[in-house]
């Protein structure tokens, strides 16, 4: 029953994801294209680029059709993962994006990891020892990084370990002097450090703020009471009561944190040279690359809703009764 129950919500899930994705095509899809501007109209102001040459161009990649057969030809390329050429480079925009989407998610996916257990250790540990000078600056440090900007900190990072001490590169993913094999794999790692730093402080303020203000709630509950009176140790009531209460409403967090982290990405990759989707993005968005952008949207709104669904299953996974629709 249980295995027939979880299946029955990830098939629901995988619909939602379709319609989602669906809605999501539609509004990006308009928004693109009722944008003022668009990478034709700046050939208007070149002198050599007749009316002729860009209505061709436009006919060459369908943008002479009605919006409505435009939306029709884009969703049934898609659906094969075909995004279209992209209009500056004139290469496959589904290759332009796999190939700086690898960076993008190791980037993602190791701040989230490291977030979430940085969090869990110094919000529970606030937690524990509230109102004594470790809860006062944990809380200080989570403050901190809850309202500092991503640019401003990767900034200070550049100047301060970069530039002054020169203990990290400023920008890029390799060196001057090009490595192979393992040493490559080092010094890409090398690069990487400022800009996870950075995207792990700043991720950190608000998920210790809550698991903290989580953990204070759960202490103060009778089973808490009643277990501490019985003279459970601290290991035993951080194990069987602490976590098994507070893992639901951080995996929820940590699904609605996705987004964020991607958004964050295209900021912290342009500054830091970071051939990523996030730098591609900021360019094809300054260029009008309606192809790649369209395409780095549909790739990141699937991404962000698979990590939500993942994080509902394993939920599920938990706790199987506490959701059942």
């Amino acid at each position: 029953m249980g295995d027939k129950l979880f299946m029955t919500i990830f098939l629901k899930k995988l619909s939602y994801i379709f319609f989602m994705l669906l809605l999501i095509s539609i509004v990006s899809f308009l928004a693109i294209h009722v944008a003022p501007n668009s990478f034709f109209g700046a050939g208007q102001l070149n002198p050599n680029m007749t009316p002729q040459a860009i209505e061709k161009l436009k006919a060459v990649y369908g943008l002479d059709k009605p919006l409505f057969m435009q939306y029709i030809e884009w969703v049934k390329n898609i659906v094969t993962l075909n995004f279209g050429i992209s209009f500056v480079s004139g290469q496959d925009v589904s290759a332009e994006i796999l190939k700086r989407l690898p960076i993008t998610l190791f980037m993602n996916i190791v701040s989230l990891l490291v977030v979430f257990a940085l969090s869990l250790w110094l919000g529970i540990k606030a937690a524990l020892d509230y109102e004594k000078k470790s809860d006062y600056i944990i809380r200080q440090i989570s403050l901190i990084s809850f309202s500092m900007p991503s640019f401003y900190l990767a900034l200070l990072f550049i100047i301060l370990f970069a530039i002054k001490l020169d203990w990290f590169p400023i920008a890029g993913l390799h060196s001057v002097t090009p490595k192979e094999g393992f040493a490559n794999l080092l010094d890409m790692g090398w690069h990487l450090v400022l800009p996870i730093t950075v995207m792990i402080f700043v991720g950190l303020g608000s998920m210790i703020i809550y698991v903290r203000s989580l953990t204070l709630e759960i202490l103060k509950s009778d089973y808490c009471f009643f277990a501490r009176s019985r003279g459970v140790s601290k290991k035993q009531l951080l194990r069987f009561y602490i976590l098994p209460n507070l893992m639901p409403p951080i995996i929820t967090l940590l699904g609605l944190s996705l987004p964020s982290l991607i958004g964050g990405s295209v900021i912290l990759e342009s500054i830091f040279s970071i051939e990523g989707m996030g730098q591609l993005f900021y360019r094809s968005a300054l260029s009008r690359d309606y192809p790649i952008i369209m395409g780095i949207l549909m790739i990141t709104a699937f991404l962000t809703l698979l990590g939500n669904i993942v994080a509902d299953l394993i939920l599920l996974k938990l706790n199987p009764y506490a959701n059942r629709t």
